[in-house]
């Protein structure tokens, strides 16, 4: 019986460390990174993609090269998600929230030219 007590504390154990360190391995992510939202719209026409358009991008401490390099990649996560099934439409316009992760030693090194 008391080895059976000694096991299950120790698996007790064993899973109380794993979760501390994935909660750990979260907050350093967080910390090194900035998350900044755009919306795009798809335009279908007759099931085809006529016009992929970037709408806002949310961000007030971006300078003008920031707002044009994250907008560039909203456009290209886009372009990926234009033929999934859920995004499909016969006729009309799509609407997409994005949310962009970018380091902030990476975004600090685009600078305005």
């Amino acid at each position: 019986m008391k080895k059976f007590k000694f096991k299950y504390g120790l698996i007790c154990v064993v899973i109380t460390g794993f979760c501390f360190n994935t909660a750990a391995a979260q907050k350093g992510y967080a910390a090194d990174s900035l998350q900044i939202k755009a919306y795009t719209s798809i335009i279908y026409r007759n099931t085809k993609v006529k016009e992929i358009k970037l709408l806002k991008v949310f961000c007030d401490y971006c300078n003008d090269k920031q707002l044009e390099s994250v907008g560039n990649q909203a456009i290209i996560i886009t372009e990926g998600e234009k033929y999934k099934a859920e995004n499909r439409l016969e006729n009309g316009t799509k609407k997409l929230a994005l949310f962009i992760r970018v380091s902030k030693k990476d975004f600090q090194a685009i600078k305005d030219d």
